[in-house]
């Protein structure tokens, strides 16, 4: 039984899906991931399918994340047998440069493979990859925005799957309870639920337009604080944690002899990954501790700093990362402002603090409690304004943003 890998690449929620030319030897005409044999070992098959992402559509290593390795699947068809290996990448952009092998590629949300001639198996093998409510309640890596994109993702393809709306419902119970301190996750399961019909069919189109309108929101939201940026001068930027929005905007911003410090972001560290990243860009990024940050930050070493939201409070206070509070303080004592970058969505419909705690900080014998929150709230007069994808927002708006965001909860309850 030979051995292959299907890979599926996704960027903003859609996936690539390729039709297969007539320079392949099975299956001419139909469509599938990115695929080829698995040359070696099938227990390193990773490398075939960053093989075929190089030969079949010229995306390199650099240019896509491995999200997850599905376990593989046996296929047969018309007599013939495969073990497949499902491969989920994230690429940074949609671009992509084709061999002869396909005859055409085509970015679609994944539930388009029930509809169109596929090779077999196809969707069985992208539901070993695809996200599930624990990738919403377990994931410590990446930012809110792109947990509530997997969210509304679980959602539509429950839904493709789902013989009724009640069962569709506590789907959606669910994704709200997995994650309730990000408030895109329940803002944005909630308007799918609450703009939709009574059949799964209708969930199903409705989470696909808010998908798509998720990610246009996040890029538009990250392109205009890279105006910002642009427009202000700013040149010593600092971050903490890991925003993909913020990330977007410093990459887009792209200022000439940027410099960016990043801190670490304990628990987590996922701030090493933000550092790397833009210094593969060609920024001039700089990591620091947790506890060094807020001293820079006051010594005057930057123009301006730039957080992420898990939350914005109705008040609009900032909902994110430890360590937020310390450095938004410090900034605040060197006149220097504070920018949080998000999504409209990102508002609460009220002004509840909803925390989580990473964990016992402590093995020992002695008997000592610990405190180690994930979050805490930078008040609304230590932000300077809340960047959206609708420019920044003062009080106000994001008042007006939450009584919105409220009227939905209230039509789901």
């Amino acid at each position: 039984m030979p051995h292959v890998v299907t890979v599926f690449l996704r960027h903003g929620g859609r996936v690539l899906l390729a039709r297969r030319s007539e320079a392949v030897g099975t299956y001419q005409g139909r469509w599938a991931g990115v695929s080829g044999y698995v040359e070696g070992d099938p227990a390193d098959a990773e490398r075939d399918a960053r093989r075929e992402l190089a030969e079949e559509v010229g995306v390199r290593e650099a240019d896509a994340d491995l999200v997850r390795a599905g376990e593989p699947l046996a296929v047969a068809d018309e007599g013939r047998e495969w073990t497949v290996h499902p491969f989920l990448f994230d690429a940074g952009s949609r671009d992509v440069d084709t061999n002869e092998e396909l005859a055409a590629v085509e970015w679609v949300h994944p539930t388009a493979i029930r509809e169109r001639e596929a090779v077999p198996g196809l969707w069985a093998a992208y539901r070993r990859v695809a996200p599930g409510v624990e990738t919403v309640a377990e994931d410590e890596t990446h930012g809110s925005a792109w947990i509530s994109l997997r969210a509304l993702e679980v959602l539509r393809d429950a839904a493709a799957e789902a013989d009724s709306r009640d069962a569709l419902a506590s789907v959606a119970r669910r994704l709200r309870d997995a994650r309730p301190s990000m408030a895109a996750v329940e803002n944005r399961v909630n308007r799918v639920m609450a703009e939709s019909g009574p059949d799964p069919e209708s969930v199903r189109r409705r989470a696909e337009t808010a998908i798509d309108d998720a990610a246009e929101a996040d890029g538009a939201a990250a392109a205009r604080a890279a105006e910002l940026i642009g427009d202000r001068g700013y040149d010593r930027l600092a971050t903490l944690s890991r925003s993909g929005t913020v990330l977007a905007a410093l990459e887009a911003a792209a200022v000439a002899e940027a410099a960016v410090l990043v801190a670490e972001s304990r628990p987590g560290g996922e701030g090493v990954g933000v550092a790397e990243r833009l210094a593969r860009g060609g920024l001039n990024a700089t990591l620091t501790t947790d506890a060094a940050l807020p001293g820079l930050v006051a010594g005057g070493g930057v123009d301006a700093v730039f957080l992420g939201a898990d939350s914005v409070l109705a008040s609009g206070g900032v909902v994110n990362k430890v360590g937020s509070l310390p450095v938004a303080l410090a900034a605040a004592r060197a006149d220097v402002p504070v920018f949080a970058v998000c999504a409209r969505d990102k508002v609460r419909g009220d002004d509840r603090f909803v925390g989580e705690d990473a964990g016992a900080l402590y093995d020992g014998e002695a008997a000592i409690e610990t405190a180690n929150p994930l979050f805490e709230v930078v008040p609304a007069d230590l932000v300077a304004g809340v960047v959206t994808e609708d420019g920044a927002l003062g009080t106000g708006e994001i008042g007006a943003v939450a009584a919105e965001h409220a009227a939905l909860a209230a039509r789901n309850d």
